[in-house]
């Protein structure tokens, strides 16, 4: 089939780029008709051989209007539970191109679907997130758990915590107290417990406790 082309709208498009601080260019497509525009291709991805589906996502991810973006991660999370350790792999350098919250958050639904179904890769994925010298890689690492609910790794929880309880970065600490506020909702004990034993930054502390 031809490839999508999402319509160039740009009294639309301008306070969507003003929203994302004129980072990316936009074809001002809003979400609701992004997604109708796209549900037929979703749905025919689900055919394509995975060789073919990695092509798609990197040269729609590789265009210009960030919509494009959008719909590259939304073919992986479509297709997510064919998805090979390999594939998520060769996914990893799309995360550094063009990245802000909302492309890293989206990517994060990505990971975090894949390793609810893939519980013993954890580490593995993890890993490739942990410690990175891209901040956003490590944002990735804070909040690949999210909503996991009772599978959630403490361990690795808390190591990236502690890994970046001192960057001084607003998208890290916004992170550690996401991480946070969405695990009090499972066992609010162990993050009281967690926030008394741990020195963590004002912002950090604040999202952390919101349902506390």
């Amino acid at each position: 089939m031809e490839p999508l082309i999402f319509p160039n709208q740009p009294e639309q498009a301008a306070p969507m780029k003003k929203y994302m601080k004129n980072h990316f260019p936009f074809a001002g497509v809003p979400k609701p008709q992004r997604a109708q525009l796209e549900k037929v291709y979703l749905k025919e991805s689900l055919a394509w051989l995975l060789p073919e589906l990695l092509l798609v996502i990197q040269e729609n991810y590789h265009k210009e209007a960030r919509e494009y973006q959008y719909y590259a991660i939304d073919l992986a999370l479509k297709n997510v539970r064919r998805l090979s350790l390999d594939f998520m792999k060769a996914l990893l350098p799309l995360l550094g191109e063009k990245s802000w919250w909302d492309s890293i958050d989206a990517w994060r639904k990505v990971y975090s679907e894949w390793v609810k179904l893939h519980p013993d890769e954890l580490h593995t994925v993890y890993n490739w997130f942990y410690g990175h010298e891209n901040f956003w890689y490590r944002r990735m690492a804070l909040n690949l758990q999210l909503q996991h609910k009772e599978q959630v790794n403490l361990d690795l929880l808390k190591k990236a915590i502690i890994y970046d309880k001192y960057t001084d970065e607003f998208f890290i600490q916004k992170a550690i107290g996401w991480a946070l506020r969405e695990y009090s909702k499972t066992d609010a004990t162990w993050v009281i417990e967690f926030l008394a034993a741990e020195t963590l930054s004002p912002l950090a502390k604040r999202e952390a406790s919101k349902y506390l």
